[in-house]
C-alpha cells in the first residue's frame, strides 16, 4: 500500500547549495538555497524568490554554487536564515572568506571545498536562474589519489525537505555503469 502526498519536492538527496555573489560595491554575499540542481553537463538551475542574492545575480550575470559540508553546516544554515539586507557583516559572522573567481564575477567561498563558478544564461518564470558552469574548483584536501573529487574525503550534506534536517551522505554502495550489467 502506498500513501499519496500530492506534489512535493521529495527528491533525495537534495543538495545544500550556497550561492555566492557580489553586490554593487563588490562586497561578497552568500545564501543557502535548496531548490535546484544540475540540468546538463554544464548547466545548473536554482529557484530563488527575491533576495539580495537575486539582485546581485541580475547585476553581475554571475554566481557561484558551493556545496555545503558537514564541517561548515552551522555557517551554511546561518547564511540561509540571515539576510544581507539586514546584516552587513553576514559573511564575517559566518566565518566565510572569499577569493574572486577567475572565470566569473562572483566569489569563491574559501572554506567550502567544492564550487561551481557560473554565468547567468537566463531567468525562467521570474525565479529560476539558469547558469552555465564555466569552471569547477575543488580544494586539494578533498581530492583522491587519482586527482579527482573523493567522497571519502569530502562530506557534503543533504537537505531533508520533510523534517527540515541536514544529513551526511553515506558510504559507497555500488559501481555505476557496472553493477547493473549483472542483470543483462
Amino acid at each position: 500500500m502506498r500513501k499519496n502526498f500530492g506534489p512535493k519536492p521529495f527528491l533525495f538527496p537534495q543538495p545544500v547549495m550556497i550561492i555566492g555573489t557580489y553586490d554593487e560595491n563588490g562586497k561578497a554575499n552568500a545564501m543557502n538555497a535548496a531548490w535546484g540542481g544540475i540540468v546538463g553537463t554544464d548547466e545548473i538551475i536554482i529557484d530563488l524568490s527575491s533576495h539580495k542574492t537575486t539582485d546581485n545575480i541580475l547585476l553581475n550575470k554571475a554566481f557561484t554554487v558551493s556545496v555545503a559540508d558537514v564541517e561548515h553546516m552551522t555557517a551554511c544554515d546561518y547564511v540561509g536564515i540571515v539576510s544581507a539586507n539586514k546584516e552587513p557583516d553576514k559573511m564575517e559572522k559566518a566565518g566565510f572568506t572569499t577569493t574572486k573567481s577567475g572565470f566569473v564575477n562572483a566569489p569563491v567561498i574559501n572554506e567550502l571545498p567544492l564550487t561551481l563558478e557560473c554565468e547567468l544564461i537566463d531567468v525562467i518564470d521570474g525565479s529560476k536562474f539558469l547558469g552555465k558552469i564555466k569552471n569547477v574548483s575543488i580544494d586539494e584536501n578533498v581530492l583522491g589519489e587519482d586527482g579527482e573529487l573523493s567522497l571519502e574525503k569530502f562530506s557534503p550534506i543533504t537537505y531533508d525537505t520533510v523534517h527540515y534536517g541536514y544529513y551526511r551522505l553515506g558510504e559507497k554502495v555500488g559501481n555505476a555503469f557496472k553493477d547493473g550489467a549483472a542483470l543483462k
